[in-house]
């Protein structure tokens, strides 16, 4: 039987596993289509256009699950809670951002596996960016 030496063989990371930048693209893509007519939602994107944010967390998302650092390049570290902050998130919040991107995961198609590990993270963000009671 051949073995394969230790150190050999590259890891492949989660965000190559799922199908790179087009997966995270499009997940983004669906959740922002959501947020665009969801009257809870919106009012905390004071841009007119969601491209700049859709595009901001597209990159986020990116190199948090193991693609470039092109996030960081221009916006430096994420602080999320601290970005999120001007902003009221309570549970009503959480709860439509999360239906929302519960179409956008599903509409992936992603392996089972794949899928559970991407929604527990995005369930726990969700959950820490509460910050307001209600």
């Amino acid at each position: 039987m051949n073995e394969i030496p230790r150190g050999t063989v590259q890891e492949q990371t989660f965000y190559e596993q799922v199908g790179g930048e087009d997966t995270f693209r499009r997940l983004v893509r669906r959740f922002y289509e959501g947020v665009a007519e969801d009257p809870l939602l919106r009012p905390m994107y004071p841009e007119e256009d969601l491209g700049p944010a859709e595009e901001r967390f597209t990159l986020f998302l990116i190199q948090y699950w193991g693609g470039p650092t092109t996030y960081s390049q221009h916006r430096g570290h994420p602080r999320l809670r601290m970005r999120h902050a001007p902003f009221q998130v309570d549970a009503a919040a959480h709860d439509a951002w999360l239906k929302h991107m519960r179409v956008a995961v599903d509409e992936l198609g992603l392996a089972p596996e794949h899928e559970a590990q991407l929604w527990k993270y995005l369930t726990y963000a969700a959950a820490s960016m509460i910050n307001t009671a209600g």
